[in-house]
Formats: C-alpha cells, sequence, structure tokens
C-alpha cells in the first residue's frame, strides 16, 4: 500500500507543477522569472551547477557526478569547464557537437545516461521548467513567436536573446488557428522524458542500407496528403525524428563515427547555424545539445579521412580516460557487486582494494623518473604521502604521458571475474586471494590481451599479491597486539625519549629508581633496523625526527604516531616482529593447546568486531598469514 500512496502523492506533484496559458501570460512569468527563457546548454550547466560544487585542493568537485562517477573528477571538471560553462555562456563552443571519446567501460555512456536522467528531474524543479507552445511536436520555444525586427526590443526590455525561427507547422497554426494574433498563443510547461520523447533523444546507428534519414528529422504522413493535398504541408509531416523530439534538451548520438555520411549531414548546419532541413520546408530551428561517444581507434580512423574535415571542426573531443585511483575504483566495484543479485556475499576487506590495485597498475605507464616505481607511483595518485615526493611531483606525473588512462584492463573484465569466483564458491564469503586466482585465470579467455601484455598483467597480479601479504599480515599483527594503538604509542614515546636525549647529549630518568641514565641505544638500533636504517644514517635519521618535532610544534600541532611514515612503519614492524614467534605457533599448530586456542579466539572475534571480517573469512586470514611467517 505504501508503493500506492506513493504514487498516487507522485501523480499529485505532477499536477501541481503543471502550467497553462496565453502567450501574454507566459511574458509575465518570463519577467518574474527569467531564468525560464534559458537555451538548451545553459539549462544543462545550471543543473549540474545547482546540484553543488566543492573546492578540493584548488579543483572544482562537481556534486551531480557523485556516487555514480568516481576518479574522473579532473575529466569532469574538464567538461564542465571548457564546454558546458562557456556554452552557457553563449560562446561558440556551444556550436560544437560534443565527442566524449574513452576506453571500453570507462564512463561514457554512464555519463550521458546522467545527464539524460537528470535532465529529466531538473525540468520538473523551480530553476529547470520549460515551456513550449502547446500542442508542438518539437516542444517549440514560445519566444520564436517574436517576430525579427522585435527581438532587439525585446532583448533591451527583457535581457534575453532568442535565436532561431518559428517553425513551418507554428507558422501557420499562428495564421489558421490564432489569426495572427501572438498574444493569445497557448503555452504549456512541457516535462522532459526520454520514454516519452520530450526534449531527450538518442540515435543509434543500424545498418545503412536500411536505416532511413527519417528516424533523424521525421517524415511524411503520406496518409495525410489527400487531406492537406501537398507534400509540402507541415500538416502532411511527422516531426518526430530523433533531432525533432530532442529539441529544447539533449540528444545522445550513439556510436557517433558508425554512422553512415548522410546522417551526419545534417548535424553540420545543425551544430554551426542550430537548424536542419527536414522534407520540403526551411530550415527548421533546434536548441539541443548533441553529445556523441567513441573510442581511440575509431576517432583516429575518422579524423584520417579528409572528408570528414568539415564535420571534425565542428567536433569537441573531451577525452574520458579510465579512472586512476586505486580507492575510486574499489568504489566502482562496490557500487556493481551492490546492484548486482549477489550483494549479501561477505566480500573480505581489502578484497576489492587489492582487484583495484591489480587494474590501476595496468593503466599506468611506467614512470620516467628512476627513484619512482609503479607502486610508488599509484599511491602517489591515490593521494597517499609517500616519503620524499610532494603533489608537485604527482603534477610533473601526470604531464609524462598524454594517454595515460586510455588503455589498461576495464572494470567490467574484474567484476566478470569477481562474479565468477562468488558463483563458483559455495561458501558466500570470498577474499583477496580468491579474485587474484581468479583474475590470473581469466587472462588466458580475454580476447585482446596478447601475450606480451598476458606476462606484463601477471607480474601486476604478483605485485598486487605482494601488497596484499602486507595488508594481511599488519591486519593480523593489529589484531593479535592488544590496544594495538595504545601499544604503539607507549613504544614510540619511550623511542622519541630516547632520541631527544641522544641528538641533545642528555641523560634521561629512571622513572622506578630516579637515576640518570644513557639512551637506549639497543631500544633505538632495534626500531631502526626494521626500516633498514644503517649505523652510519642512524644520526641524520634521529636528527630528522626531531626536527619534524619542532616543526609540528612550531605550528603548534602534536607530533603523534601517525606524523611519519617511516617511523610509523618501523614503530609497526617492530611491534609485530616482537609477535611473530607467538603468531606463528598458534596460527600453524594443527593441535593448539587451550592458551592458544583462547588467543585464536580473541583475534578472531576482533577481526570480526573491529576489521570487518566474518567468522570464515577471519580463520582464512589467519591460516594465510601463518603460511607466510612458516616460509
Amino acid at each position: 500500500m505504501d508503493i500506492l500512496k506513493k504514487i498516487e502523492h507522485y501523480r499529485e506533484e505532477e499536477e501541481k507543477l503543471k502550467w497553462e496559458g496565453t502567450f501574454a501570460q507566459y511574458l509575465d512569468l518570463l519577467k518574474e522569472k527569467p531564468w525560464v527563457g534559458q537555451s538548451a546548454h545553459s539549462r544543462v550547466f545550471n543543473m549540474i551547477k545547482d546540484a553543488g560544487v566543492e573546492e578540493v585542493e584548488g579543483k572544482r568537485k562537481y556534486k551531480f557526478f557523485s556516487n555514480q562517477l568516481f576518479g574522473l573528477e579532473e575529466a569532469l571538471e574538464r567538461l564542465v569547464e571548457e564546454y558546458f560553462h562557456p556554452a552557457a555562456k553563449r560562446l561558440d563552443v556551444r556550436k560544437r557537437i560534443l565527442l566524449l571519446m574513452g576506453p571500453v567501460s570507462g564512463g561514457k555512456s554512464t555519463l550521458v545516461s546522467m545527464l539524460k536522467r537528470g535532465l529529466e528531474q531538473y525540468s520538473r524543479t523551480e530553476r529547470g521548467g520549460v515551456f513550449s507552445i502547446k500542442g508542438c511536436p518539437m516542444h517549440e520555444d514560445p519566444l520564436h513567436l517574436i517576430p525579427q525586427h522585435l527581438r532587439e526590443d525585446f532583448y533591451n526590455e527583457y535581457g534575453i536573446r532568442i535565436e532561431g525561427n518559428l517553425s513551418p507547422l507554428n507558422t501557420m497554426r499562428l495564421e489558421k488557428e490564432y489569426h495572427g494574433r501572438i498574444e493569445d498563443v497557448q503555452v504549456e510547461r512541457v516535462f522532459f522524458s526520454e520514454d516519452k520523447r520530450v526534449g531527450i533523444g538518442t540515435f543509434s546507428p543500424s545498418d545503412p542500407k536500411s536505416q532511413d534519414i527519417a528516424d533523424l528529422t521525421g517524415s511524411i504522413d503520406f496518409s495525410t496528403i489527400a487531406e492537406f493535398g501537398s507534400e509540402s504541408d507541415p500538416r502532411a509531416y511527422r516531426f518526430d525524428g530523433e533531432l525533432n523530439k530532442a529539441n529544447r534538451g539533449l540528444m545522445e548520438f550513439q556510436e557517433m563515427l558508425k554512422c553512415d555520411e548522410k546522417f551526419l549531414w545534417h548535424l553540420l548546419s545543425l551544430t554551426q547555424e542550430g537548424n536542419f532541413k527536414a522534407g520540403r520546408f526551411a530550415l527548421i530551428s533546434a536548441d539541443e545539445l548533441i553529445v556523441a561517444h567513441t573510442n581511440e581507434t575509431e576517432y583516429r580512423s575518422f579524423i584520417a579521412n579528409k572528408k570528414n574535415e568539415a564535420l571534425h571542426s565542428r567536433i569537441i573531443v573531451m577525452p574520458v580516460p579510465y579512472n586512476l585511483k586505486a580507492t575510486q575504483e574499489e568504489k566502482i566495484y562496490e557500487k556493481m557487486i551492490n546492484e548486482s543479485d549477489v550483494s549479501n556475499v561477505h566480500v573480505a576487506p581489502h578484497t576489492l582494494r587489492v582487484a583495484a590495485m591489480f587494474t590501476i597498475m595496468t593503466r599506468l605507464k611506467e614512470p620516467k623518473r628512476g627513484d619512482i616505481d609503479l607502486i610508488k607511483k599509484m599511491r602517489l595518485y591515490d593521494g597517499e604521502n609517500v616519503e620524499g615526493f610532494n603533489s608537485a611531483d604527482v603534477d610533473e606525473m601526470k604531464k609524462e604521458y598524454q594517454d595515460e588512462g586510455m588503455s589498461g584492463i576495464d572494470p567490467r573484465y574484474v567484476i566478470n571475474r569477481i562474479s565468477s569466483t562468488i558463483i563458483r564458491k559455495e561458501i558466500p564469503t570470498i577474499n583477496a586471494l580468491d579474485v587474484l586466482r581468479a583474475l590470473k585465470e581469466g587472462l588466458d579467455q580475454h580476447p585482446s590481451i596478447t601475450n606480451e601484455l598476458r606476462d606484463k598483467y601477471l607480474n601486476f597480479i604478483s605485485l598486487a599479491r605482494k601488497e596484499y601479504d602486507d595488508i594481511a599480515k599488519k591486519e593480523v599483527q593489529k589484531a593479535f597486539v592488544y590496544s594495538y594503538e595504545e601499544s604503539a604509542k607507549t613504544l614510540m614515546d619511550n623511542y622519541l625519549d630516547n632520541v631527544e636525549a641522544y641528538c641533545n647529549k642528555a641523560k634521561l630518568h629512571d622513572p622506578l629508581t630516579g637515576e640518570e641514565i644513557n639512551p637506549d641505544e639497543k631500544l633505538m638500533r632495534s626500531i631502526e633496523e626494521q626500516i633498514g636504517i644503517s649505523e652510519n644514517a642512524k644520526k641524520a635519521f634521529r636528527e630528522e625526527i626531531l626536527i619534524r618535532i619542532s616543526a609540528y610544534a612550531r605550528k603548534g600541532k602534536r607530533f603523534d604516531y601517525n606524523s611519519h611514515d617511516r617511523l610509523r612503519e618501523a614503530i609497526q614492524k617492530k611491534l609485530f616482529a616482537d609477535l611473530k614467534d607467538v603468531v606463528k605457533i598458534t596460527t600453524s599448530s594443527k593441535t593448539p593447546d587451550e592458551q592458544q586456542l583462547k588467543k585464536v579466539n580473541e583475534v578472531v572475534a576482533r577481526l570480526i568486531d573491529e576489521h570487518g571480517y566474518n567468522s570464515t573469512s577471519a580463520n582464512e586470514l589467519l591460516r594465510y598469514v601463518g603460511s607466510l611467517l612458516n616460509r
């Protein structure tokens, strides 16, 4: 019943939004709400802007695309700033076809679908309202009724520029139905809908021999010619092509470059002049955003053909590369799994993260700098702090290759492999090793992976496995160390006290006896050796730590466990080294004693309560880490 009530409520809301009146009343409305007269490009830009804009590290993030497109912030910022915004300001880019170019499953179709669904919703809002001449199959802008010689006066009074001429059908209706009285013409509010073919059109190429140009521009209704007497009578014409129906909104050209030339010719005048030819009529004005998408291979082939130069000059190409951030890739997989029927399957922590690492490595180009490997590059791109590198280094790396992210493994392949793992495994839980195994097995079945690429990708799987090994050890380490953060903090404070005394050539006070003692060299070295600090380098490392503490103090910040990446790593490794024997014995014993069993149960409970595992995946993790430590 709740659903039925909601349907009834929606119907009531729709009724409230409806508006109908004369052109004279529409002009009164226009004075009150001037945004009603906006162009199609302006409407799309305002829709994106009204959803909210965030400034993150000097870059704009448009909330309109959140929760659907991940890791494409830079491409989307460029799209909005270089196309939608200037087009909304009536600059020349609005006379160009927007061509989204990128690899398969990179988000092009999702982006267009979001714009279409967004426009449907936006046309139901106050700021996105669309009004048209009532009964017009093309939902024509009522302002086209204003004669050309009065448009300058109209602009001076209303501040709105009018572009385009009244369509042949409405020209006839104005004379026959309204006897030339523009002010009496009926105007209504329309709501965009792809299903009802209002303001949103989609054209998909098929066999050029059988596909008719009427799909784009409409066709003659032969059954009415006897009634109206002529093929050139607009009443005998069906204005039902995609270009007609997309007027005032958005027209999607799927795989545009696969289209036969005759379909593309219409786009030449539509983009440049804002009109197209249909039947035996004068040019028909249309205000619509044309967006197409293609892949790089087809685009290169298209521009290589000299016959396409005229159309090429009317295209703005926006690259839509693959996402290059592992954390964002993870969100893509989460979204795909949540939308499927296997959303109830337990995915162990770090499983999707490890799959994402492999995928991102296939998309990254080898760094040109010798001091950065692929793993470091992946971490830097993901916004992680890597010792010795900063944001300037990241910007420099992004400039090394113009086509980075235009090739590699696509998300669909990864999610297919994850799906096959879920289906194959009888227990409803999967872990990182299951997924890496499935990714490896699937490489032989992937049609576009050569032997050379296969070897390269196998290496990436090995690298992702090594990363997972480290993650798994740290996860078990945290679970084994009771009050892990507290233990780490205590050890670090102890180390820092000794470092400070060492650098200042001072002594420490024994907390029990109160006597003065020398800095504990053995403790300091046991921590520093965990990250390969040599005897010769220990002094410089300790001084660097002290300088960092001073810098934090000057800024009024407190130096804590997370303030120095290498020191944190050393503390973690030291804690784990002290525990390693306990972990090895406890996890690998086939017949654990009562004490060991108690410890295992405690660790499993902590992995479940604090780290997001279930009983099966926690026990699998413990067995795996035990096998790693016994190697």
